[in-house]
């Protein structure tokens, strides 16, 4: 399938904000350039701080950028009416605004005021938009409920809706997820996924939920204020090395093969794991959440094996559950473990 044309292409952007007090002003994120296409869902990552939120606002026209261009779909948004670019580019925020007594047929009907005015009334086609914008979401159940009562994802469904009701090519949200439970969270941004390719639109979202971004997420963007910025999809940018290098933090650590992240820990002693399939995995965790690196030689003192029976055998001794594994183990003597050159991480 051909790719579709480039609905915003930025060139040596600079972003940030000028001094409150006199003519300097601060640089957050430098010489930045990257496309968005239709039909694919880009997130934006990084660490606090790093500019994401200053990034979606200069996209969106909410501030000016401090250098270079911004295209949006073939045209400088600088030359951009406020009408216009309301028709090109709909932005769901993280804030929560105090809509408790409106309905959410009315609130989705909102999304209809770069046609109508603020105050116009709605015809029969704004109607039937903001009803199919509504199933589109899964949520035309809710019409006529009030705001106040919804809960925080079928809200954040509702802007989404409304966000639909505008009828742009581009939509940009800032952190969508950020009050979400975790199944949520994917909801969402699978929701996000299937609405890109559905209605070919350009969706462009910040977001902290890196495990869910990198698995769903058609491109990325990185963000740091030393690093910069990359973009392309989350594979290319394992495959790089720049997501390791992005988020390099202690106690955690990138892992290329399967394309997320994992906890680190010290390990100080060893004991030899025997066994196969999920079951070993999940033993080999929880050794190593307790400093225990769970190795294959057999020249180690002691052994947890998995039983045929689904059972544990630490030395001599049976385990029903992994709790009682571990607490076995704790009353060995075990050999120190020392992580050589050739080692692989503290992983299993």
């Amino acid at each position: 399938m051909m790719k579709h044309p480039a609905t915003i292409a930025i060139k040596n952007l600079t972003t940030g904000y000028p001094v409150r007090h006199g003519d300097s002003r601060v640089a957050v994120s430098t010489d930045v350039s990257a496309t968005l296409y239709g039909g694919e869902l880009t997130c934006l990552l990084g660490p606090n701080g790093a500019g994401k939120s200053t990034m979606l606002k200069t996209l969106s026209a909410f501030i000016p950028p401090l250098g270079g261009k911004i295209m949006v779909e073939g045209r400088d948004i600088t030359t951009y009416t406020p009408s216009e670019l309301s028709r090109i580019i709909s932005v769901v925020l993280t804030e929560r605004i105090d809509l408790a007594n409106m309905s959410v047929s009315d609130l989705v009907g909102m999304g209809r005021s770069p046609y109508t005015g603020f105050w116009g009334g709605l015809s029969d086609e704004d109607r039937r938009i903001v009803a199919e914008s509504l199933a589109l979401v899964n949520v035309g159940h809710l019409a006529s409920r009030m705001v106040g009562t919804l809960s925080d994802g079928e809200r954040q469904k509702v802007m989404i809706a409304k966000a639909l009701a505008q009828e742009t090519p581009i939509i940009f949200l800032d952190e969508p997820t950020a009050f979400l439970d975790y199944p949520s969270k994917v909801e969402i941004l699978q929701l996000l996924s299937r609405l890109s390719r559905l209605k070919q639109k350009t969706v462009f979202l910040s977001t902290h939920d890196l495990e869910i971004a990198l698995q769903i997420a058609d491109k990325v963007w990185l963000i740091d204020k030393t690093l910069g910025v990359r973009a392309g999809t989350p594979e290319d940018l394992a495959v790089s090395g720049d997501i390791g290098r992005f988020f390099r933090r202690d106690g955690i650590e990138f892992d290329r093969e399967s394309g997320l992240f994992r906890i680190t820990a010290k390990c100080d002693r060893q004991i030899r794991l025997i066994g196969s399939g999920y079951r070993r995995s999940l033993v080999a965790k929880a050794l190593i959440r307790n400093g225990i690196y769970p190795c294959d030689t057999p020249d180690c003192p002691y052994t947890v094996e998995i039983t045929a029976d689904d059972a544990y055998r630490v030395d001599s001794h049976p385990a029903s559950t992994i709790e009682q594994v571990i607490d076995l183990v704790n009353t060995l003597d075990l050999a120190p473990y020392r992580q050589s050159a050739t080692s692989p991480n503290n992983q299993h």
